[in-house]
């Protein structure tokens, strides 16, 4: 049996792109039964498979960008590929550029935590999130030069922003 927990650094180009492909039907199904057109590209990026969905001609997929509805589709999708392979799945879902929006509402409250840190606080404590967007969160605090780390548990894990030293 395969181990479900199977660290993604051992994942091979092969095996992200078999998720993507059992992914992308997943959502192709979805986006019919939803009567939705939309445009599936596929991709694999730092030992993930990532999908993207994009409005085809004249599609509407704005009832589907919407930042927990695309956490919860990509959670459903996770479950089919794991499924599927019998393996767990990190894959990335963006819809409609969703993940772009949330990065930019990310580095927002990053912006607004460095400038409390450096308005005197010690620290700044951003609130619960997904570990994809804790990640992103780590990275917009280093490109600003400050020290950040997860704290807590399950649904509570969040970021806490520092000084660096």
């Amino acid at each position: 049996m395969t181990d479900v927990h199977q660290e993604t650094s051992e994942r091979s180009l092969a095996q992200l792109e078999e998720e993507g492909d059992i992914a992308a039907d997943y959502i192709e199904e979805l986006l019919d039964i939803c009567d939705l057109d939309g445009d599936i590209d596929i991709d694999a990026r730092n030992g993930r498979a990532y999908l993207s969905v994009n409005a085809g001609n004249g599609g509407n997929l704005s009832v589907l960008s919407k930042p927990d509805t695309v956490a919860a589709l990509q959670e459903l999708t996770r479950l089919a590929v794991q499924t599927k392979t019998g393996v767990f799945s990190r894959l990335i879902l963006d819809i409609g550029g969703s993940r772009d929006v949330r990065r930019q509402e990310l580095g927002a409250l990053v912006a607004r935590a460095v400038e409390r840190i450096e308005g005197g606080a010690t620290e700044a404590a951003l609130p619960p999130m997904s570990s994809y967007e804790r990640k992103l969160v780590h990275d917009l605090v280093a490109e600003r030069g400050f020290h950040s780390e997860s704290r807590g548990e399950g649904a509570d894990r969040h970021t806490v922003i520092t000084r660096v030293g």
